[in-house]
Parts: structure tokens; sequence; C-alpha cells
């Protein structure tokens, strides 16, 4: 029953009950019930008539005279659901109820109430019936207030502190907002000490286990209901109340206490003990679910507002690298968005990770979780490539650049960065890399808590203990390191030659995949040999050479593939011909090794130990890579 109904408790403390000088006989565990209404009545079959929750006063004058009559007549008021009974005396009853009637009453619950002193009923029913309207229009009022500030704060498109500081101080209850994995991602104590509601939270808040969507879990005191939108879930708000379930101290366990002996004098007012837990006000579970809905729509619309902002950066950026629209459209519509590319030292650069998900895979995950050594999650190449553009664009906005950023391929995340003159681009270029380094960009979701969660409170939210930021014990995360690749192409001073320095980038960019140095920035010199035989990747004179020294090679391999000489070879030319280090590098003993080579030799028919051949045969492989690189 809805909590704006008052409680017996309640209504035995209203002066029209007091001035009859109340005392209750039994039933004081129902004394916490809600009245919904109050019944006069001095009939015994009165029960039919009821239907549960009324408060019913009688003078007895009708009840029946035998025991086995008043225990009937107690038993079907209980039985449907009567809050309780008050029984005024001097008509019936001189003295008192009869006990067989307080006995039946204390047996099932019902309290039951003597007023000692001649009182109108009608007083009586018109106090109880105010007290309900005046809670009712209360509840009203509060609801339309929360209804008001929620619609506000979403048309403001308030953050999440925000939200959940405007829900704890109309509730006056401590509010906290936590993502699935139980972090706490914003909170307000409404007063209390928010070391205490913070310590220990996440083994604390996995108790909490209310069933629905929206529940009350009696046994912590705490409100939860979920935050998520389209069938997406991303965390809970909880609202305590009351501050751990229990009840407010300094409350009596009973509210009326027997009236004096002496007829003339006014019984002792009672001081109202607090609602139970059980009985939670219908405003708070609507605050805690329009505070829900703020939070879900918020993340909605600056998702939208800025996956938008993406596709119009794609849709620019992919028309200077095809041509698919005219350079001054692209500037007219870039400086719409607040990027402005005329009069700009332009430099493209693209930001990719080394190995791809669709095909080899470097080891970004922790063991038993996708995408660990070669073992991808399911969409795991969409969702890491998403990850990687909001890192960059975080890593721009942190480096107080401008420029386009989105991704421009399956794989790869272009920026075109205006630079206000050539002198500042290598600065510039080192500010983006080492904010792009601090973002995280591995792959990982890393949820931003407020700033109202102090240190010491949030620990390390997003990550794992003792990890480093950048998933790999005590390692940097990237740039310099070997997952991720920064490529920046040479810088131009118009937007018409703003294409070819993002080819350039994209093309060092791929080209840098072989690349075992830990640089923070790829540039043309950096890949030498490799990046020009990238760039002539699709010339199909670079790929006859390829077939010229390899190709008897690579259908021998492909007719015995367990055997692979083609990485014998690659080993051998890596170690600078050096047999015993190669043969370590291949895990082969000695003559294993020497054995292979031998019969590379024969089946390309060279000398392995002539440097000419050596160099054709390197070159060869540094073309077949460059080649399936896609």
């Amino acid at each position: 029953m809805s909590p704006v109904f008052p409680t017996v408790r309640e209504v035995l403390a209203l002066d029209p009950v007091r001035h009859g000088a109340p005392r209750l006989v039994a039933g004081d565990a129902g004394l916490d019930r809600p009245v919904r209404w109050v019944h006069v009545a001095e009939v015994p079959d009165i029960a039919t008539l009821l239907g549960g929750g009324e408060l019913v006063l009688t003078t007895g004058i009708g009840l029946p005279a035998d025991d086995a009559g008043l225990r009937a007549f107690i038993g079907d008021l209980a039985d449907v659901g009567v809050s309780g009974l008050v029984v005024e005396l001097g008509r019936r009853y001189l003295t008192g109820v009869p006990r067989v009637m307080a006995a039946a009453a204390e047996r099932r619950g019902l309290p039951l109430v003597e007023l000692r002193r001649a009182t109108p009923f009608v007083r009586i029913t018109e106090a109880v019936h105010a007290l309900i309207v005046d809670a009712q229009l209360t509840e009203l009022r509060a609801t339309e207030e929360i209804h008001q500030r929620f619609t506000e704060l979403s048309v403001e498109g308030a953050g999440p502190g925000e939200v959940v500081r405007q829900a704890a101080e109309l509730s006056g209850c401590p509010v906290v907002l936590e993502n699935l994995s139980r972090q706490v991602l914003a909170y307000d104590p409404a007063g209390e000490s928010a070391e205490l509601l913070l310590n220990g939270w996440e083994q604390h808040s996995r108790r909490i286990r209310p069933a629905g969507r929206t529940a009350y879990d009696a046994d912590s005191g705490w409100l939860v209901t979920t935050v998520g939108a389209r069938g997406q879930d991303w965390g809970r708000l909880l609202l305590r109340w009351p501050a751990g379930g229990e009840l407010t101290p300094g409350h009596p366990s009973r509210l009326v206490p027997a009236a004096p002996a002496d007829e003339g004098a006014e019984p002792a007012a009672g001081t109202a003990e607090v609602a139970r837990a059980g009985d939670l006000p219908t405003r708070l579970t609507i605050l805690i679910e329009r505070a829900a809905s703020t939070l879900a729509l918020g993340r909605l619309i600056r998702r939208d507002a800025e996956g938008l902002e993406r596709q119009i950066h794609r849709t620019l950026l992919t028309a200077l690298l095809d041509h698919t629209r005219p350079v001054d459209e692209v500037a007219l519509r870039a400086r719409a968005l607040g990027v402005v590319l005329e009069r700009r030292h332009l430099v493209g650069v693209v930001i990719r990770h080394r190995a791809d998900d669709s095909g080899e895979h470097a080891p970004t995950g922790d063991p038993g979780e996708p995408g660990h050594f070669g073992e991808p999650a399911p969409d795991a190449g969409p969702a890491r490539l998403r990850d990687l553009a909001e890192t960059v664009g975080q890593a721009l906005r942190e480096a107080k650049l401008t420029g386009l950023s989105s991704a421009v391929d399956d794989h790869a995340v272009g920026v075109l960065l205006a630079l206000p003159d050539p002198t500042v681009e290598e600065r510039a270029l080192a500010a983006f890399a080492t904010a792009l380094r601090r973002a995280r960009p591995d792959g990982r979701h890393l949820e931003t808590v407020p700033r109202q969660l102090d240190a010491a409170s949030a620990g390390q939210p997003g990550g794992r203990p003792g990890r480093a930021p950048g998933g790999g014990a005590g390692r940097g995360a990237p740039p310099g390191s070997p997952g991720l690749i920064i490529a920046a192409g040479s810088g131009v001073g118009s937007l018409r030659e703003a294409r070819r320095s993002l080819i350039e980038a994209r093309q060092i960019a791929d080209a840098a995949r072989r690349d075992r140095r830990d640089l923070p920035i790829f540039r043309l010199p950096h890949v030498g040999l490799a990046g020009l035989l990238h760039l002539l990747r699709d010339e199909p004179r670079l790929q006859t050479f390829v077939e010229r020294e390899l190709g008897a090679l690579l259908a021998y391999d492909a007719q015995h593939p367990r055997e692979q000489l083609l990485g014998t070879l690659r080993a051998y030319l890596e170690q600078g011909r050096n047999k015993s280090a190669a043969a370590a590098a291949a895990h082969l003993s000695r003559p294993a090794f020497y054995e292979r080579l031998a019969r590379i030799g024969r089946i390309l028919d060279v000398d392995l130990d002539s440097v000419d051949a050596c160099l054709s045969l390197h070159v060869a492989l540094l073309a077949l890579d460059a080649v399936r690189t896609p």
C-alpha cells in the first residue's frame, strides 16, 4: 500500500484521538500498518463490507456477547486486512474490552485500542481523511517538482555528477551511480561521510541484488534502478533510504503511551517513529527512475552528437582522399565545425594497430580474455577501431590541437592537423603523441570518473590493480610500444596538398608495421627501403621481381606446409647471414638449420653465401611483405 497513507501509530497521535485517552491493548506489532480509510461500524458482520486498510471505530454495542463470537469477529477483521480496531468504552464495555477480544487481537497482530473518554467519531474521521489528502497532495507536489527538475536537467544536458547531486538534494539521501563493474562513476553523500559511503564499495554493491529493474533491497536499505537505453544497460543508480535501513535513533518503539490514571489529565504526546524501511515513499521510486532516465538520455545525446560530428569528419577526410568534393566545400564545412583549414600548415597523421583483428593478432588482453594471443573477441575489429577513434579525439582535445579526425579505413584512424605555422609542427606532434599515450589507446574501454570522486576513493577506475595504463604490467601504453603506430606525413601549406600528406602518412603507417623499432612517431625517413617498397607495392614490375626471386620457394612451401622454408630464409637474412644466430632465432638446431639452408639454395638455385644474391633475396622478401600488407 502506498506510504502516503498514515500509519495506525500516526493516527493515534492525532489530537481528536488523543482526546479520547487512547490505550493500546493488543497488536503492538501492527502499529505501522497504513490506514487507507476510517470506517465506523456497529454490526458484527462488517468484515464483508470492507476492502482492507480501514481503521474500524466502534462502541461495541452490536458485537457478539459470547467468546466464540468475539474471536470470530476479530478473525474476520484480520482476514480482510483491516489496519486496526478502536473501541470506545462506556456504552457496551465500561472498564475495558473483554480479555478474549484482546487475546484474539494479539494473536492476529491486529492493533486493538481503547478510547477511555467519549469522543465524536466524526472528528477522528475528518482528521484522518484530511491527513490522507494532505499527504497525497504533498506527494503530488514532490512528484511534480521531481519531473520539473529532471526535465530541466535533460534539456540543459547536465552531466552525471549534476544529475546525481540533484537526486541527492531532492531525496535527502545518499545517491551513487556505478557502472556494471561496480565502479563508482558519480556520488553524493547528502551530508554524510563520503569515505564511509564508498569504503569497500564494490564488495558492498555486489551484495545489493534486488529483484526487478527498479526495486528496493530491504536488507541493505538501498533503492536500485538500472541505467541504460535502447536495450543496452551500462550502470546502476542507487539511493539509500533510510540510512542502512534502520530506524532513526531516539524514537520509542510504542507511539502512544498509556493514559494517566487521572481522567482529566491530558496524555503525553508520543514521538512519531519513522516509517519502516519497507514502506518506501512512492516519490523516491519516481525520483530515482527519472534520474536514471535523465542519465541514459544524456549519454545517448552525447554519443549521438559525438557520432554525428565524427561522421562529418570522416566525410570530409574521405572527400580529401578520394577527390569526391571540391576542396573549397571541404574547407567551408570544416570551418562550420570549428576547424579552420585555410591558411594553415596541414599535417596528415595516421594511427593504427600493428596487428589486424582479421589476420594476425597482437596480445592485447589478459590470458583467458577474448582477443588474447590471436583470439579475437566478437566484433573486435570495429570495436577496437571505434575505441581508437575516440581515444585519438580525446588526445587532440587534451593537446589543444585542432583538425579533422576519423577512421579512414577498417584499420586506421586519420587526422589532418591544422597548425598555425610550420615551426610548431614537431612540438605539436610530440604533444599529440604524449596525450595519446596518456589516453590509453589499447582497446580497453575507460569510464571517466567525475571530479568529485577523489583518487583515494576511485582507485584505478577502468583498469586493474597493479596494471600500468597500457594493459601491461609496468609498461607504458602506446605510442612507443609494439601495439600502436603513429605515422605523420610531410607538412603542406594548402588544403589542396593535404591529400598528399594524408596518403603519405597512411603509407608510412602500413610500412612501419614490420619495423621493430620503438618510435613515438614514424616519418618517411624512418621506413627506408621498406617504405619505398610499400609505396611501389602495386607496381607490376615489383611483383614480377618477387615472383622471379621467391616463386620457387613459395611454391615449395605451398606443397610442404609443415616446413615453411620462407621463414628460415627470413631468419637467416634478418640476422645478417649469421647462421648460429639465425638458428637460435628460428628455434632450430644448427645442423637442422644448415640442412634447411642447403635445401633453400637448391630450390632457388642461388649461393646463400653470396652477398649480392642475399641482398636481392632480402629486397624480394621486403617487397613480398609490402605486397601482402593490405
